[in-house]
């Protein structure tokens, strides 16, 4: 089986061809991705419409450019797959007409994939982990903890009440002069920095759910770097360090409420604690639940970072998953800017869901 996957959601094109193999593993055989970040950095972060039109400029280019590395032929697929959504809507409505256009033109089934789906299936495509496992999924539009229990079947037990991880960290990154993508820039600028110097708070540590908080903090580092204005490019570090600190801090604790909550819903343990999404490259947040997965006894997986960040290998990969279990769209699927994983959760926070 091989299928062709299309991302269009934020501020990167991709398309991919992805290979499920006779012994049940997916490989890669093709993955595209062309970055906007030079179109959207002057305005220090995404610019929706410019990220629609940089999207109809190179999809088609993208798509053809994974067929050929890939060396197969629209004709010769298995099945066509685009992320429907939850993201910007001008984006997602691009990508998921390219979709449905090659699908058509080649008469091969089509799947609408929620972007939050193949992020939450990445660690099967790249560790072949088994069901049910426990996911923190973050990123610059969503911060969840889910119990993933199969495909198209999540418990969500956390989510952010307001901003984002990713979110705070770009805003943290602008607030401080810092460039845009503000993830990675923090984090540089955090390894010269002294984590203690700033006593930032914890949001909702220690609360029964396994809920995020994250506005908060992100005022109290305002207030740090107005306290000791002008700032040097010391200060800059130290208060880069001090607020990845408190997100790793929050994130240890959220993630070992949510393995609480995971036992008591699911009536066993996690087979795996998974991170995705964009925030899942960061070294400090894979370190710290590395040695917590170590003291729970769990396996930590994270995927390689080039698959944390919006890929179409994932799309494909979902896609996959779903042909395969006789889960097939109609090319009257809609792009949806929200799209909850779990909508029984009874709640839409602010995070792309």
């Amino acid at each position: 089986m091989r299928v062709l996957g299309i991302e269009t959601t934020c501020d990167e094109t991709a398309a991919a061809v992805v290979r499920l193999r006779p012994d049940g593993a997916g490989e890669i055989l093709a993955d595209e991705v062309m970055s906007q970040i030079a179109a959207h950095a002057p305005f220090g972060g995404v610019v929706p419409e410019i990220a629609a039109r940089a999207h109809v400029e190179i999809i088609d280019l993208l798509i053809a450019r994974a067929l050929g590395r890939a060396g197969v032929a629209a004709k010769d697929l298995d099945g066509v797959a685009a992320a429907a959504g939850p993201g910007l809507i001008g984006g997602v409505l691009v990508g998921l007409m390219a979709g449905k256009g090659v699908a058509l033109a080649c008469g091969k089934p089509f799947v609408a994939v929620n972007h939050l789906e193949a992020h939450a299936l990445t660690a099967r495509l790249t560790a072949n982990v088994a069901f049910p496992y426990l996911i923190l999924l973050a990123s610059g539009g969503h911060t969840q903890i889910l119990a993933v229990k199969g495909v198209g079947d999540y418990d969500r037990l956390g989510a952010t009440m307001d901003d984002a991880i990713g979110e705070a960290f770009d805003k943290t990154a602008k607030l401080l002069g810092l460039p845009f993508p503000g993830g990675p820039a923090v984090e540089a600028a955090a390894r010269d920095g002294d984590p203690a110097r700033f006593a930032l708070p914890r949001p909702l540590i220690g609360r029964p759910n396994a809920d995020f908080s994250l506005s908060g903090l992100k005022t109290a580092v305002r207030l740090a770097a107005e306290s000791v204005a002008p700032l040097r490019p010391g200060d800059v570090a130290d208060l880069c360090a001090s607020f990845q600190a408190a997100v790793v801090d929050v994130v240890e604790d959220r993630i070992r409420t949510g393995l609480k909550l995971f036992r008591r819903r699911i009536g066993a343990s996690p087979q795996a604690v998974v991170v995705a999404g964009g925030v899942a490259a960061n070294a400090a947040l894979r370190d710290a639940l590395t040695r917590f997965c170590a003291e729970a006894g769990l396996p930590f997986v994270a995927p390689p970072q080039q698959l944390c960040t919006d890929n179409g290998a994932m799309i494909a990969w979902a896609g996959i998953e779903r042909l395969r279990l006789g889960m097939i769209d109609g090319l009257d699927a809609p792009g949806r800017p929200r799209w909850p994983l779990d909508p029984k959760s009874g709640r839409t926070l602010n995070n792309k869901a």
